[in-house]
This record gives C-alpha cells, sequence and structure tokens, in this order.
C-alpha cells in the first residue's frame, strides 16, 4: 500500500493572494525581460502544442506572476489580449514590495523598461517607482520606508493633493 500525502487546498505560494496572470505578444521575450529588469524566477513554464508559452509562473521579490503568449489559439478564444492589441492602454497595474526600490529602478531601465516616475518617497510611506514593461503593463514597486497612523496619512494624503 502506497503512502498517501494530505491534500493541500491552497498552495503555499498562492495562499495569501489574488494571482496576476498577464497576456504578452511573446512570453519567452517577456520573461527574459524580468528576469534581467527585476530579477524574475522563472518557475514553471507550459508550452503550447504549436509553440509559444501556453502558461508560465515566474516570482518577483516574493510575489508570483502568471504569463502567457496572447496570441495563442487556446488565448483568443478565451478573450486574452496583450496592451499592444488594445492600443497600447491596460486596465491592471501590477504592484510588488522590493528591499530596494532605487537598484531595481536602475536595472529595469537599463533592461529596456520605460520609467514613468522616477523612484521617490511617497505619501504613504513608500519609496516608489512607476514603469512599464516592453509589452504594455505597467508596474509599481515599492520599498516601505515608513509606518504610518492612520490620521497622519490622511494627513498626508490631503497635503500632497
Amino acid at each position: 500500500m502506497t503512502e498517501r500525502t494530505a491534500r493541500i487546498e491552497i498552495p503555499d505560494r498562492y495562499r495569501h493572494a489574488v494571482i496576476p496572470h498577464i497576456m504578452v505578444d511573446d512570453a519567452a521575450a517577456a520573461i527574459d525581460f524580468y528576469q534581467r529588469a527585476f530579477g524574475a524566477r522563472e518557475d514553471v513554464r507550459v508550452g503550447a502544442p504549436g509553440g509559444g508559452i501556453l502558461h508560465a509562473e515566474i516570482t518577483v521579490g516574493r510575489s508570483t506572476l502568471m504569463l502567457g503568449d496572447a496570441s495563442l489559439d487556446e488565448a483568443e478564444a478565451a478573450s486574452f489580449a496583450a496592451p499592444a492589441s488594445l492600443g497600447g492602454g491596460t486596465t491592471v497595474t501590477l504592484h510588488v514590495f522590493v528591499p530596494d526600490v532605487d537598484s531595481l529602478a536602475e536595472r529595469a531601465a537599463a533592461a529596456g523598461a520605460e520609467i514613468l516616475q522616477p523612484p521617490k518617497d511617497m505619501f504613504h510611506g513608500d519609496r516608489t517607482v512607476i514603469l512599464k514593461d516592453p509589452s504594455g503593463h505597467i508596474w509599481v514597486f515599492l520599498t516601505h520606508v515608513e509606518d504610518l497612523s492612520e490620521e497622519e496619512l490622511q494627513r498626508r494624503l490631503a497635503a500632497a493633493w
């Protein structure tokens, strides 16, 4: 008789998060960019029968991101689209906390990211950079600088606007 382990309802890597799943026009190139720009680690890659990537998972910081080729028939049947096919816009911004937002911004820019907002200390207590990757996705990377009370957060928000 074989020994069975208890079934895990939700794997640890998915336990505390909504997992973004983005579509790109060239998933292999996107993974390469994320590795160079953000220090991403590739965890899963499922090739599509006719080539390309049906599904991949990477880790950026402590966050899991799923991605795949938007141009595959399987993706098109489910109405998945990359930002470029939508005229370059996107309805999702990906936020990731990292230990050093300044060095990540430098590495990302050198790898080809467009810096939309250079790193700066924000009213909410985080040092933040906003960038666009070559696929058109918007990323917000943050390094936590200070804890704020609700009152201080509201005071700073009012002063910032």
